[in-house]
């Protein structure tokens, strides 16, 4: 996830108004970064823009704060592409199984004590939509999502560990303090949840236009055989307050709305 300026609600408007024509080509031709011709075609054979891609420790990061493993990009994935609309809920083909189940959270090593109280906030906000899938804090032994402190680059909130993988979630998510810059446990809370979202197996709501929440130019994320499926009962329209869009502004709270809710509900 990314940070922006707050814009105003007619500029947020606005944007979703930008024309898509031309933006695949162009997305996947912008990549930054030493990241090889071999490791581009494999980002888009799973479904994503290589527009920003950047190496880093364990893999590629991508659309912001995706981080796709090694293993990740050797893979195949047989799964296929299903749209509907442009700025609707969408889940990848890879889920958590084994339902009912409890997945541990733990914040590893040194973190401002306000987010010992936002790991509870996220896990709250997820526990109180009575899914099959619930969260608890542990402070001891191994986590299913453990969260670690890095430095990820400037404007960059935070990264997930990827996509479930096997029925199992992503590996945890890291965060950067120093990006986030804030003691504000309800913006924090809203980072944690949108990471977790990730290793749960949810894509960005603004997949088709992340311009819609990050500003700048329509920009499609791009879409193939990870999986970039419509969540049934989501709006055909813009979302602008899901707390999957792709970036948030600074100090921005957002529980779950109506639409979350309903996403949650139909996949878990």
């Amino acid at each position: 996830m990314k940070k922006f300026k707050v814009l105003a609600p007619l500029a947020l408007f606005a944007v979703t108004s930008l024309s898509l024509s031309s933006c695949q080509e162009k997305a996947n031709v912008e990549v930054k970064g030493q990241v090889s011709e071999t490791t581009i075609n494999q980002i888009r054979a799973l479904g994503f823009t290589a527009a920003g891609a950047q190496q880093v420790e364990g893999g590629v990061r991508v659309e912001g704060d995706i981080l796709l493993t090694n293993e990740m990009l050797a893979d195949a994935p047989a799964g296929q592409l299903l749209r509907v609309g442009e700025d609707e809920q969408y889940r990848t083909t890879n889920l958590v199984t084994g339902l009912p189940r409890v997945l541990t959270v733990k914040l590893e090593g040194s973190f401002p004590s306000a987010y010992v109280s936002a790991v509870d906030e996220a896990i709250r906000r997820y526990n109180a939509e009575g899914l099959r899938i619930t969260f608890r804090r542990i402070t001891s032994g191994t986590a299913n999502l453990p969260i670690t402190s890095a430095n990820l680059g400037s404007g960059v909130l935070g990264q997930s560990g990827g996509f479930p993988s096997g029925g199992n979630p992503a590996p945890g998510f890291k965060l950067s303090p120093t990006a986030i810059n804030s003691s504000n446990v309800g913006y924090i809370a809203t980072i944690m949840a949108h990471e977790i979202g990730h290793c749960i197996g949810f894509r960005h709501t603004d997949y088709f236009n992340r311009a819609y929440s990050c500003g700048g130019s329509a920009a499609n994320e791009g879409a193939s055989t990870v999986g970039a499926i419509l969540i049934p009962g989501t709006p055909s329209g813009a979302d602008p307050n899901s707390w999957m869009l792709a970036c948030v502004g600074n100090g921005v709270s957002r529980p779950f709305n109506t639409n979350d809710r309903t996403a949650l509900n139909y996949v878990y």
